[in-house]
């Protein structure tokens, strides 16, 4: 049940009560709705009052006096309407929904964490957790950011005890940006080189090899002790790679912080005219990947091996399915490759006009991102099939995962390509950066709208160019030689435990402090749309219960991360550990924030009162917040 109940009592109570009235003074105009006994009184005469003034409403059987409620009169809200960009077109808002959820996660993420969790078995948790968590929690994102105006730290005027949430999807999202960048970085410098007359990993260069190099070209498989060309290259050229940090993690590499600056570069590009810009470029970040993907699939399932490639991936072993790890990894990748709990859902929707069907496009993206995930996973092992065909060897040993599927496997089975490798090599290298600039374009666009919604008047780009020079300042910690230790440590505590922990708090808020009922009444007046069991059993009981006891068994057989199979030092673990408590610390103290500056006088009032929505909470538009508040007004 809400607790926030409805606002006004119509006839339908006991006894007679005046009907609402609108009165207007100056340009604010203000709901005035009588909630008293039953006894029928005339309508007090009311005041605008501030935004900190919460909602007063009755809760359960105690009734309270009135009502008061801001409203914006035409011009504040027209401006306000307009002082917030929207999408130029709704096509441009679909295509960075697309950028955003299809993204790296489903070109290496998802083949190798299908493969490592029960291969073709691993589907059948992953669609559950698609259409039982991943799908509602997409809608539920959209819709709470087109019905506010809001981004994912103003979203929270609906449930003022847990915009702490914001901040720490704010935190999430930012370490994860970090070092997606790093990984465009790479990408960029194999793009780079990719056009080289050969590809630099397919021979052993004396300059960086060692050995037991043995060139990715020839027909020789890789006995104990021998390491391929690619990653010597990978591992001894291009990260200079350092297998112990306990001395620290060494110097920037120059050439990859070329790279990291041209990655930052273009999304500063990308997002300095805000969604005007990022909605154009989406076209081509959306669309371009399924070109190459499909121009990879037809490439490599002709080639000889591809369907034991391909029956690898999909052999399901059935004993897995009640692993429960096997489940918390198909939650953990449904959320990745959604980006749910992020803040970038909302954030994009917010830019959305009030009446936009995001209904219809959380269904569209979540088929698409599933379809994306399987046709990616099929297209990366038919070539590593082809990669063990020619080496004659099983495809176990030639598949790893990780950044080393993108930048080991795959660049190993291209320099096996008989005819053109180096248009594959610069097709599939684009393809990532492509998906790299969509998806990081997208999470850095709420870290953006959080500075912007809460300093209104600083302009948008210099904001972006600020974010984006300390993004690049803090991303140079990831193209070190210890870099890619820091990244698996950052990746572990920063962008997946927490998400995973907000995630809950986020869906008991609006569900049960804000209510299920007066969420489905929102989406009604927005969408026009009645919502069925199926959503309301998924928000309600399925994924605060699925999501708890998963989260519950994982901490109890917690397995803290390794890197190669050697532990971090202790030091490294501890800074890991503070940074989920940097953002799980952000709930409570939102929570003791918007205690402290509650009106109320008594500690109940004041619990009660930061349960409530704020009185500013609603649409933004003087329109549709009028029509809101005229169907709240009719609700029992």
């Amino acid at each position: 049940m809400s607790l926030w109940p409805a606002i006004a009592a119509s006839g339908r109570a006991k006894g007679s009560r005046p009907s609402p009235t609108w009165t207007e003074s100056g340009a604010n105009e203000i709901a005035s709705v009588h909630a008293g006994d039953a006894q029928a009184r005339p309508s007090p005469a009311l005041k605008v009052g501030s935004e900190d003034d919460l909602l007063m409403a009755n809760s359960g059987t105690e009734l309270l006096p009135r009502t008061i409620i801001d409203i914006p009169g035409e011009e504040e809200g027209a401006s306000g309407e307009a002082d917030r960009q929207q999408w130029s077109h709704p096509a441009e808002f679909l295509m960075s929904c697309v950028s955003l959820s299809v993204g790296l996660g489903n070109i290496w993420r998802f083949p190798m964490t299908a493969y490592e969790n029960g291969g073709g078995a691993f589907l059948i948790p992953y669609f559950v957790v698609l259409t039982f968590i991943g799908r509602p929690l997409y809608f539920m994102e959209l819709a709470v950011g087109q019905f506010s105006s809001s981004g994912s730290v103003k979203v929270w005027k609906m449930v003022p005890a847990v915009k702490g949430v914001g901040y720490g999807q704010m935190v999430g999202t930012w370490s994860v940006v970090t070092y997606y960048c790093s990984l465009m970085a790479i990408t960029l410098f194999y793009l780079f080189q990719s056009f080289s007359s050969e590809l630099p990993w397919a021979s052993c260069d004396p300059a960086w090899a060692d050995g037991n190099c043995v060139d990715d070209a020839t027909n020789v498989s890789l006995t104990a002790g021998l390491q391929s060309s690619s990653e010597q290259y990978f591992y001894n050229y291009v990260l200079n790679y350092s297998s112990d940090i306990s001395n620290g993690i060494g110097l920037p590499d120059w050439r990859l912080s070329l790279c990291l600056g041209a990655a930052w570069l273009l999304l500063f590009l990308t997002l300095a005219k805000g969604v005007q810009s990022s909605g154009k470029v989406a076209y081509f970040t959306a669309l371009f990947p399924y070109l190459v993907l499909l121009t990879l699939l037809v490439r490599g399932t002709t080639l000889p091996g591809a369907f034991e490639g391909v029956i690898y991936f999909v052999k399901p072993e059935w004993n897995r399915l009640l692993d429960p790890k096997v489940w918390y990894a198909a939650v953990t990748q449904s959320f990745f490759s959604l980006s749910v709990g992020f803040g970038s859902i909302i954030t994009f929707s917010s830019y959305n006009n009030f009446n936009h069907n995001i209904y219809r496009d959380a269904w569209i993206i979540s088929l698409v991102d599933t379809i994306t995930s399987v046709l990616a996973g099929v297209t990366i092992f038919s070539i590593l099939g082809h990669s063990a065909h020619h080496l004659g060897v099983d495809i176990k040993e030639v598949v790893r995962g990780g950044a080393g599927l993108a930048f080991i496997s795959y660049p190993d089975a291209l320099a096996k390509f008989t005819w053109a490798p180096q248009l594959f090599a610069v097709l599939f290298f684009l393809m990532l950066l492509t998906l790299g600039v969509g998806s990081a374009a997208a999470l850095t666009s709420n870290v953006i709208t959080i500075v912007c919604d809460q300093f209104p008047k600083w302009k948008k780009v210099y904001v972006t160019l600020a974010v984006c020079i300390s993004g690049f300042l803090i991303g140079l910690v990831y193209v070190t030689p210890g870099g890619q230790w820091i990244l698996e440590l950052v990746d572990y505590f920063g962008g997946g435990f927490i998400i995973y922990v907000l995630v809950i708090i986020e869906t008991v808020a609006i569900m049960y402090c804000y209510g299920m009922s007066s969420f489905v009444r929102d989406v009604k007046v927005m969408l026009d749309l009645e919502l069925g069991i199926y959503w309301k059993f998924c928000w309600l009981a399925f994924i605060p219960v699925s999501l708890s006891g998963i989260l519950a068994y994982v901490l109890l057989s917690l397995e803290l991360p390794t890197m190669d199979g050697l532990y971090y030092p202790m030091s490294a673990y501890a800074c890991g550990w503070a940074l989920a408590g940097v953002a799980l610390v952000m709930v409570p103290m939102g929570f003791l924030h918007a205690f402290y500056i509650a009106d109320e006088e008594t500690l109940f009032q004041r619990v009660k009162s930061v349960l409530r929505p704020k009185s500013s909470w609603g649409p933004k538009a003087a329109r549709d917040r009028k029509g809101w508040l005229a169907v709240l007004a009719d609700d029992p």
